[in-house]
């Protein structure tokens, strides 16, 4: 089962199942994913259930609410402070090469990178035996719930970046229960849009390159994650595709296990506060600047998975420059 947050014509907030690639059959008495899973948790059952129980007999034109511009992110928060959106890198098998070339020092050779020593690091311990804990992962964070945009919307670049470009990712959704228990409500496709120039002239600098608007969506994808995840990553620019390239995810593909990403993550405490909502990017394997692609103003990213439905599209816009004033009190 896939869901979607949209908003109906009237403009109030609404959750419909995905019933086939065109249609919609909106939930009776449910304004967001986040409120249908207090429901599952009070009622004691699964997200799928809780939608099954509230599904209405009226059937909508998903394309009509793509166009309209209706379609939200897949998941929310009312305060935006409580929603935290993090990831991880050096996750996928294929991912390291680039990274490292791009982290590769004149006088080191790209096997010697730190970003190389990670990636074997997770090769070796990323994915433990039940009951064990595995090697870390890189980890950074994005931003809170305000830097997500609504699929079809504009991805926001500031203007002191150096560059703007997409890492097509799946995100993995979890919501804290009211015993600070992180539950995991499902998958969503992401563009975890990051500042790549920014991060190759110093890894270090790694943590201001993630601090970016980033897409998710518009489906959510229930139950488990297949382990193997097929896509494209697409960059048009006027209307033309100007470059595209397959991608895979899923932990067939990952030398890190889910369980081990959720491990590191929600082992710290201040991620485990009852009601907040996370969005976790576990990483990507394919960049179009790896291929040498510097995007502009008005370009649009589209990110594609028969996994997930229907791709996310977004444009590239590049903010007027916000003069920085701090005043003493």
């Amino acid at each position: 089962m896939r869901l979607v947050q949209f908003r109906d014509e009237e403009g109030n907030a609404a959750v419909a199942v995905v019933e086939d690639n065109a249609t919609l059959v909106p939930l009776r008495g449910v304004a967001s994913v986040r409120d249908l899973a207090k429901i599952a948790l009070a009622d004691g059952t699964t997200l799928a259930n809780a939608a099954s129980a509230h599904m209405g007999d009226a059937r909508i034109d998903y394309e009509d609410v793509a166009r309209s511009r209706r379609l939200l992110p897949p998941i929310s928060h009312t305060d935006p402070a409580h929603f935290l959106v993090t990831g991880t890198g050096l996750t996928h098998l294929g991912s390291a090469s680039a990274r490292a070339n791009m982290h590769t020092a004149a006088n080191k050779q790209a096997d010697e990178t730190d970003s190389m020593k990670m990636f074997r690091m997770g090769v070796e311990g990323g994915k433990p035996a039940a009951g064990q804990k595995g090697v870390q992962p890189e980890w950074f964070y994005k931003g809170d719930g305000s830097v997500v945009v609504a699929p079809g919307a504009d991805i926001p670049s500031p203007s002191f970046a150096l560059d703007g470009s997409e890492e097509p990712e799946i995100a993995a959704i979890y919501m804290i229960d009211d015993d600070g228990t992180p539950v995991r409500l499902g998958f969503a496709l992401g563009n975890e849009f990051s500042d790549h120039v920014m991060e190759r002239q110093n890894y270090l600098y790694l943590a201001h390159s993630k601090l970016r608007a980033c897409a998710l969506g518009p489906e959510l994808l229930l139950g488990d994650l297949p382990s193997h995840v097929e896509g494209t990553s697409r960059l048009y620019r006027d209307g033309e595709v100007i470059w595209e390239k397959q991608f895979v995810s899923g932990e067939d593909n990952m030398s890190h296990s889910l369980s081990n990403l959720e491990y590191h993550h929600f082992k710290y405490d201040l991620f485990c506060h009852p009601g907040d909502i996370h969005a976790h990017y576990f990483g990507t394997a394919t960049l179009s600047f790896a291929d040498g692609v510097t995007t502009r103003d008005g370009d649009e990213f589209e990110i594609s998975s028969e996994t997930f439905g229907r791709p996310i599209r977004n444009r590239l816009k590049v903010q007027e420059e916000r003069p920085v004033k701090v005043r003493a009190i």
